[in-house]
């Protein structure tokens, strides 16, 4: 007989409300009447009329009504005894059962790499706790995992799954990575030594290295994401605060049927974006707060020769409903993106919201970034009814020549970027647009939208049929510039 979980109104992590029980449960599948920041219907005409379909294709998981709690297969909350083992026990035994939920009780529970089988949810309750060990070693033996957009065999993401079907990881309860316990900063940080394995892993894609002799962990220092879908399909995250990750945070690859609802992201270490679906088609990201080091929500889609390789694009993903406080962009494409980026589609969000401050301000609310080395495509960005405040650089960046370009030969189109009914007070600049003499950027389009404290004019570059449309800058409208 185990308690019942008591719920609590929410959890203080860093200074942070973090209580990812407390963010609404928003509609998913059929419910296309989304509402905007003032209440009115969305609409969807033009290009999104796609997004009924996509989100009538996304269909999170059920599972069959059995619990598994972790504590009979003797597990401890006490925060000090390594309950791995436990997991593991858990975990095998729901699988071999037929699936259910694997239920993580009030308490905190100490633990390395946990990795999740099909038909299996992951449930950490109210009051609950998964707190991950600062151990290197205890997320070997290495999987086969993607890291920066190249793959290889690396340290196990904290929770990982490999070609699961119908797989979760849900709340209320929290994810902690401690990674500020462990060694992962310091590999990074002032130039330390997680360059050389980065420069060596991106050679490997380079050159295409097998991928079987890619093998980094014990003795190497590429950090491991923290929750991770690898070849998976009808994927769920929910409802959970997820705090102090090692790197990327949530990170679905290669997987399709994916939706992301009601999570709260404290993630302040060096590059340690919200959620990065890569390579992924079907994926809805709802009602999500990030506070990052990074992105938040970043699109990605492999790197280099190593992306080509793989050759498959992330298409098909609708972001809504989320809060955006972070170092580097909201709305996030690439730059990992060889593999192509097709018809995303994000609304509702806001930046820097005044009730969900972040240690960082957005630097832009729309961050695009690819270049010649990566080559691919990006093709069809949507964003609308983005407010917010206190942009730090260009409410939009777009880049064909991100990180100077690196050198690369490998053609590249950047096309289709809408934003509509944009309200956002403050930021250097509306447009930062910088195209190629080569490959010239084609297709932005900015309509229905007021932009207030804005300090510098537009900066566009190679760029093709840019248009304005009913577009307020400091309260003067920008003269209209019809298609070419």
């Amino acid at each position: 007989m185990h308690p019942r979980p008591s719920r609590r109104s929410a959890l203080r992590t860093g200074g942070l409300l973090a209580a990812g029980a407390l963010l609404p449960q928003l509609p998913t599948g059929q419910a296309y009447a989304a509402t905007s920041h003032t209440g009115a219907a969305t609409d969807y005409t033009g290009a999104w009329r796609a997004v009924p379909g996509i989100l009538d294709r996304i269909r999170p998981p059920a599972f069959p009504r059995r619990s598994f709690w972790i504590t009979d297969y003797g597990a401890v909350g006490d925060g000090r005894t390594v309950n791995t083992a436990a997991f593991r026990a858990a975990i095998a035994a729901c699988h071999r059962a037929g699936g259910g939920r694997v239920v993580v009780p009030e308490g905190r529970f100490l633990t390395g790499a946990i990795h999740l089988r099909s038909r299996v949810n992951l449930h950490v309750t109210a009051g609950a706790t998964i707190a991950f060990s600062p151990d290197p070693r205890d997320f070997l033996p290495v999987v086969l995992t993607r890291w920066e957009g190249t793959e290889c065999y690396n340290y196990s993401p904290f929770i990982y799954a490999y070609g699961a079907r119908d797989v979760a990881v849900t709340g209320p309860g929290i994810l902690d990575g401690q990674a500020r316990l462990g060694p992962w900063e310091s590999w990074y940080r002032d130039s330390g030594p997680q360059g050389a394995d980065q420069k060596l892993l991106r050679e490997m894609g380079s050159t295409g290295t097998p991928v079987a002799r890619r093998v980094f962990g014990d003795g190497h220092c590429l950090r491991p994401k923290m929750v991770q879908f690898y070849r998976c399909r009808n994927v769920l995250v929910s409802d959970l605060a997820i705090v102090d990750p090692p790197m990327w945070t949530v990170h679905p690859v290669l997987s399709s049927n994916v939706t992301v609802r009601g999570v709260t992201v404290d993630s302040t270490l060096y590059n340690t974006d919200g959620c990065d679906p890569e390579c992924c088609s079907d994926v809805l990201i709802t009602g999500c707060r990030f506070n990052t080091n990074d992105d938040c929500v970043a699109v990605k889609s492999g790197r280099d020769e190593d992306g080509h390789r793989v050759s498959v694009p992330s298409r098909n993903i609708v972001v809504r409903d989320c809060q955006f406080s972070g170092r580097w962009g909201g709305m996030t494409v690439g730059s990992e993106m060889s593999g192509g980026v097709r018809d995303i589609f994000a609304e509702n969000c806001e930046i820097n919201p005044p009730d969900f401050p972040g240690r960082h301000p957005v630097k832009h609310a729309l961050y695009i970034k690819a270049n010649k080395k990566r080559g691919g495509f990006i093709d069809g960005v949507r964003i609308r009814n983005f407010t917010g405040q206190g942009v730090e650089r260009d409410t939009a960046f777009v880049t064909m020549a991100y990180n100077g370009g690196e050198n690369g030969t490998m053609p590249v189109s950047v096309r289709n970027i809408q934003m509509d009914r944009m309200a956002i007070d403050g930021a250097q600049s509306v447009l930062r647009l910088v195209g190629l003499e080569t490959d010239h950027l084609r297709g932005v389009h900015l309509s229905r939208s007021a932009f207030t404290g804005i300090v510098n004019p537009d900066s566009v570059a190679y760029t093709d049929d840019l248009t304005f449309r009913r577009v307020i800058v400091n309260g003067q409208e920008v003269p209209h510039r019809p298609p070419a």
